[in-house]
């Protein structure tokens, strides 16, 4: 039987073939839970599954929105570069590691 290594995220339980990529994600569901708690603070009126896909949106594109930030707001814009990207660069999702039962 092999041993497989696998991190968890302790904020949403994905599971990650690395330490890196895990740590990535966990960093990226801090921050969007810190932004979905800045919106439901100073926004009357906001649900709390709208606030938490607005914080997770914004933590998702954080690059771009800190080159907004840095005097280029056209970039928050231009469409999704996530297709492209794809394809040189591995999602979270295609490094979570399923864990498959009695094996």
């Amino acid at each position: 039987m092999a041993v497989v290594a696998v991190w968890k995220c302790d904020r949403d339980g994905a599971m990650f073939d690395n330490k890196k990529d895990a740590e990535e994600h966990d960093k990226m569901l801090e921050l969007a839970a810190n932004i979905t708690s800045l919106i439901e603070r100073h926004v009357d009126g906001i649900s709390e599954e709208v606030g938490e896909e607005i914080g997770l949106l914004l933590a998702k594109r954080r690059e771009v929105l800190a080159k907004a930030c840095k005097g280029k707001p056209e970039m928050l814009l231009e469409e999704d570069e996530a297709p492209a990207q794809a394809a040189e660069e591995p999602s979270a999702d295609d490094t979570v590691t399923p864990l498959a039962a009695n094996q």
